[in-house]
């Protein structure tokens, strides 16, 4: 059957795919905005018509009959890091598989006048709900001072804030690192920091220090970086120089997997290499972790889940639902960067 346009200029409308599916214009509305009571059947063959005619509906019409744009407001500052970038991804991800769209705003710098000014955009936009990314300490302050009637969910704040939140267990995948190295041999674990603004850096630096203290290991003074390569090449630095020094330093465990590059160019210059001289363990799991020199061992964040999950505990906030989600637990991977602890090595101070 073919649906013939009245005329060159006419849009097409739900009576159109209705037409071509052979079915209401009632389960048209319903395959659109998801609804779950549709025959898998029909779905499919309302989901073909709308792909032959070229179908796009109209967002504005549909949100005055629902009262809703199924658009989510995602509100950043820093996005130029892997973990934040895939976070990115990963909501976008979840909220196109729910029929949502993502609208993304990107603030220069994480003041509460901005953060409010991002909001006040987005309820111009009618958006549904806003998800807001604060992993850094000024961000959530920002949000803190921000007033919103709309459902606010964060994203890996680490549990700081008491609006809904979701995110990964940082702390969980710090003690996976460091009980890896751990049950290697290793004595002790040398940690690279994130920032200390940084609230995911901290819930890594707090589950390094807690299974250090669970094996009853001694804990050495952390070195502290920013996250860049750059700051992970002089942490190798320092630490081949207290090598040099005595100390004992035989496994490294890096709050990312970007610090663990930089830190594996610095030992490779002063003629350590992993895991011959030091194991190395980063976290993250980079795409090109697995290709570095030797294969990176380190924690994954799976950022698609939480994106789903995110976006699951928007939906109960529109629906009114009281919905508690358990962080998204990390995996260990371990690759050759990792072993035991080397031959001839003997306790020293740390």
């Amino acid at each position: 059957m073919t649906v013939e346009p009245e005329g060159p200029s006419r849009a097409l409308v739900m009576s159109d795919v209705a037409t071509r599916a052979g079915v209401s214009h009632q389960t048209v509305s319903r395959v659109i905005n998801g609804h779950p009571n549709v025959a898998p059947q029909t779905r499919e063959r309302v989901e073909r018509a709308i792909r032959e005619l070229g179908y796009r509906p109209n967002t504005a019409a549909r949100a005055l009959v629902t009262g809703s744009t199924r658009t989510i407001g995602f509100v950043t500052v820093n996005i130029n890091q892997y973990g934040p970038a895939q976070t990115l991804v990963g909501l976008e991800r979840a909220a196109r598989a729910a029929g949502y769209s993502l609208s993304v705003a990107v603030l220069d710098e994480a003041t509460a006048d901005a953060m409010r000014d991002a909001v006040d955009r987005f309820m111009a936009q009618s958006v549904d709900a806003v998800l807001a990314l604060a992993t850094y300490d000024d961000a959530a302050e920002a949000l803190h001072a921000v007033h919103t009637p709309l459902p606010l969910v964060t994203v890996q704040s680490g549990g700081a804030l008491e609006e809904p939140a979701v995110g990964v267990d940082q702390v969980a995948g710090a003690r996976l690192a460091t009980r890896h190295l751990l049950d290697l041999g290793h004595r002790t674990v040398h940690h690279v920091t994130g920032p200390a603004d940084s609230q995911e850096a901290r819930d890594r630096i707090e589950g390094w220090r807690a299974e250090l203290a669970a094996a009853g290991a001694p804990v050495p003074v952390c070195l502290h970086g920013d996250w860049t390569p750059s700051s992970g090449y002089e942490a190798g630095r320092r630490l081949a120089a207290r090598r040099r020094a005595g100390e004992q330093v035989t496994a490294v465990f890096l709050a990312n997997d970007q610090m663990a590059l930089g830190l594996l160019a610095a030992f490779h210059e002063e003629g350590l290499e992993a895991p011959r001289d030091v194991s190395v363990v980063g976290f993250d799991d980079l795409p090109e972790a697995p290709y570095l020199t030797p294969p990176l061992t380190t924690v994954r964040q799976d950022f698609a889940e939480l994106g789903h999950r995110a976006v699951e505990l928007v939906l109960a906030r529109l629906a009114g639902r009281d919905l508690h989600l358990e962080p998204v637990p990390p995996v260990l991977l371990v690759r050759s960067s990792t072993g035991p602890v080397p031959v001839g090595s003997t306790p020293a101070a740390v």
